[in-house]
């Protein structure tokens, strides 16, 4: 953050005549302001030196938090009976400093990681900036409310590599909501790795189809490994070559041993074995094939978020108490999702599976998600009433074929 020595004055010295500058200080310090937010390295900005009609000694601290997943600025102003807090947008946020600045502001510094940019006015509105060698770590969090507890340390570097954190560990702004869903996504891993019986297993091996930049397959393989000290074999499969590409640098500038990525998908992967299967976002039937191929692989956890639930909606009969309900196209398209996911739910648990179906934190290009997590019963106690079950649920809405039912072999005629 280097600052042009011309524009520490208002004038050029070595001239007869100063030449203004069309930069002011005022201008280079707010230039300042936003090249440490846009960077990821904004710590703090106090501003100080207050000259209103009242010289009672405030101050206001300007931190960056999170609210709602969207950047603000909090104002804490501080004087000598009490404190009042603001949330201002970054844009706000910004005109806010500006306008505060000279009048009744004169003093504000600014920490960064990178540096420590102070601006300073007169009396006679005359100012200057200083940049010094920064004096301030890494803040702990941006976020406003923050969980007490992270399932991956920030200070990771595969976080850098990924562009999640930056170059003090410090979650850029946009980001944010990326970091709560890898949190979320290993905490409810490490539930259902508790619960399995892979519990105590020293060594464990992940398939992640359609695993995308690999967030959530680093996470894993991070946690794996660093968190419980396992030997992990972590495979992502990605049918995009240049986010195949990004993966393997990226785990290669890393040093990670057991994470490889490939392209592939659920037609051709050449998986033999895993313990554990992973495939978020596979499309309709995709998911289906995704189970089916966890179950014939012998994985023992199986973590799904399907979309696209379109096989069985054409095939719906309604039946006579909820044809008002089912004629209208949305209601039968949410319905269809509904028997879908629930028939994978009853196959799953006749093949020995605990389930739950619930709602996960939306991803980035999805209104909605949910999420299938089957974990192996301890000594894969089956569940013969499920058979029936998906039996009778596939008579009632007339359905004469569902994937995952069909690849399991399951006899459906009753």
């Amino acid at each position: 953050m280097r600052l042009p020595s011309s524009l520490s004055s208002g004038t050029r010295k070595g001239m007869s005549d100063p030449i203004p500058s069309i930069f002011t200080p005022l201008d280079s310090f707010m230039d300042a302001v936003r090249n440490s937010l846009d960077l990821g390295e904004f710590i703090e900005l106090v501003l100080g030196k207050f000259r209103g009609p009242e010289s009672d000694g405030r101050r206001v601290l300007i931190r960056l938090v999170t609210l709602k997943d969207i950047p603000h600025l909090t104002f804490v102003t501080r004087q000598p009976t009490r404190d009042i807090t603001d949330n201002f947008p970054i844009a706000e946020g910004l005109e806010k400093i500006r306008t505060q600045l000279g009048n009744p502001f004169l003093s504000a510094h600014l920490f960064t990681l990178r540096a420590d940019v102070q601006l300073e006015f007169s009396r006679k509105g005359k100012s200057r900036i200083r940049q010094s060698a920064p004096t301030r770590g890494a803040p702990e969090s941006s976020e406003h409310d923050r969980s007490k507890h992270r399932w991956i340390d920030p200070a990771r570097p595969f976080l850098q590599r990924l562009g999640i954190t930056d170059a003090g560990h410090r979650v850029f702004p946009s980001m944010n909501g990326k970091w709560r869903q890898i949190n979320h996504f290993v905490e409810i891993f490490a539930g259902a790795l508790k619960d399995s019986p892979l519990a105590d297993q020293e060594e464990i091996s992940v398939v992640d189809f359609g695993c995308g930049k690999g967030y959530l397959t680093f996470a894993l393989h991070d946690y794996l490994t660093h968190t419980l000290g396992r030997r992990a074999n972590v495979r992502g499969i990605e049918i995009r070559p240049d986010l195949v590409d990004f993966c393997r640098r990226s785990a290669g500038d890393a040093h990670l041993a057991g994470l490889t990525f490939e392209c592939g998908d659920l037609t051709r992967h050449g998986v033999i074995a895993t313990d554990v299967l992973i495939a978020l976002h596979a499309c309709d039937t995709a998911t289906d094939e995704a189970l089916a191929l966890g179950l014939e692989r012998g994985a023992q956890i199986l973590l799904c978020a399907p979309c696209c639930h379109k096989e069985i909606r054409p095939q719906l009969i309604a039946p006579e108490p909820l044809r008002p309900l089912l004629r209208h196209g949305i209601h039968s398209a949410q319905e269809a999702e509904m028997i879908t996911d629930s028939l994978r739910a009853l196959v799953l648990e006749s093949r020995g599976f605990a389930v739950q179906i619930f709602e996960f934190i939306a991803l980035e290009h999805t209104a909605r998600n949910k999420m299938i997590l089957g974990v192996r019963n301890t000594g894969g106690r089956p569940a013969p009433e499920s058979v029936e079950q998906i039996q009778t649920l596939m008579k009632f809405y007339g359905i004469q074929c569902q994937t995952l039912v069909a690849r399991c072999g399951l006899d459906t005629a009753r």
